[in-house]
């Protein structure tokens, strides 16, 4: 069959039917026309504090703080873990910029290690590998929704006395071995930005196992008031020498957030079905490779669905950016991942004098010759439109294969 991008009939002779994203839910709208006419707004507010109760519940965790966005999640972590000048942390080659910008924040080194060729989740061979005295803290990134291993991860890290934050942007709704992501670590940090499983156009969260650690993460991020405290009443001061911020979010996110946490798990299982359908028939196709789950999970939440091409058995001069062009022209609409590994993304303006690479063979090579990704919004067509694209991968790859 001739290829669309060579004037041949698409697979799709029509648009595939995506939702329009992130997901509205009718609820939500009389709900937040209730916060407006509250004018409780934010400053513990009602929905945040509910919002906090529910999520550490779902999740499992002891507790669970609202903030601004899943950056300064990562970086009122690493404060409320001692984390500063003169420290590392190890953090993974592919992930967006936040997770690294984060450490920088802190006035700390990140230290970049390469990724599994399976999981393109942190690998725990160069973790540990990059161990130094200055290294304070790991951060594994569920990339996409699969996630790191972090059995291993959490052993090295306590054999070495190495805080563990859990960045799980990705990850909502995901299970390994039965638990939640985010319980593992010290600290797991999610974020509620537009594009994610669970959205409110910007927004974050930390949960710990630990009263005590949630406790700082509230002042650190409340101007140091107590959790649940009221404006010009807190309770109890915030110790001396902590310095706290403001990265509250307000009630209208928590109502969002709210009723998008009912969702999450039906969601989950949807999208977790959509993407075994994907796995099965696209793992079939020669020189593709499915992005793997994780060793121990229970239940795949998706970001992202992924996948990697094997330059090998291509034609010679095909490359992933011709296959990607050739499904887009079936009406398939997929990426190539971000721009680059985190610190070659365009938006990394970091001196190189204040990060270490200590490894990214892997993940130099799989961002930049054969990584392609769906957003999550493919994962919730209908099955018609999931047989189409598949057809469309079987229909381009058979015409780039040697």
């Amino acid at each position: 069959m001739k290829l669309a991008i060579e004037g041949g009939k698409p697979v799709f002779e029509k648009p595939a039917r995506v939702p329009p994203w992130p997901p509205i839910y009718p609820e939500t709208t009389e709900k937040l026309k209730e916060v407006y006419l509250s004018r409780k707004w934010s400053f513990y507010s009602p929905l945040e504090i509910e919002f906090n109760e529910r999520f550490a519940e779902y999740t499992g965790a002891a507790g669970c703080c609202l903030m601004a966005n899943g950056t300064v999640t990562l970086e009122m972590a690493l404060l409320a873990l001692g984390v500063g000048p003169g420290d590392e942390v190890i953090v993974p080659a592919h992930t967006w910029i936040a997770t690294g910008a984060a450490v920088v924040f802190r006035g700390a080194t990140p230290v970049i290690v390469d990724i599994e060729n399976d999981t393109l989740c942190m690998d725990p061979d160069h973790f540990e590998e990059a161990i130094t005295p200055k290294t304070k803290a790991v951060i594994p990134v569920h990339l996409f929704g699969s996630m790191a291993d972090i059995d291993r991860i959490n052993a090295i890290a306590k054999k070495h006395g190495i805080a563990v934050i859990e960045d799980c942007a990705h990850a909502h709704g995901g299970e390994w071995d039965g638990r939640h992501v985010g319980t593992f670590g010290d600290v797991g940090s999610f974020s509620f930005q537009q594009s994610k499983t669970m959205a409110s156009g910007e927004g974050g969260a930390c949960i710990t196992q630990s009263a005590e650690l949630n406790e700082t993460l509230g002042r650190l991020s409340h101007i140091g008031y107590q959790y649940a405290a009221k404006q010009g009443k807190p309770n109890t001061p915030p110790p001396e020498g902590l310095l706290c911020r403001n990265y509250r979010l307000t009630d209208f996110q928590a109502a969002i957030l709210l009723d998008q946490l009912k969702h999450l798990k039906e969601d989950t299982l949807l999208r977790a079905r959509n993407a075994e359908f994907l796995r099965k028939r696209l793992d079939a196709i020669p020189g593709i490779h499915m992005q793997s789950r994780g060793r121990k999970t229970t239940l795949q939440s998706y970001y992202k669905f992924a996948l990697t091409l094997d330059p090998a058995v291509l034609r010679p001069g095909i490359t992933k950016t011709n296959v990607q062009a050739a499904l887009i022209a079936e009406g398939v609409r997929i990426s190539g991942g971000w721009s680059g590994i985190m610190h070659k993304q365009r938006l990394w303006t970091v001196p190189k004098s204040m990060y270490r690479i200590a490894s990214c063979e892997n993940a130099e090579r799989i961002v930049s010759e054969e990584i392609l990704c769906f957003d999550v919004d493919w994962l919730m067509i209908p099955q018609e439109d999931l047989e189409l694209c598949c057809q469309a991968f079987e229909k381009v790859m058979s015409a780039y294969l040697k």
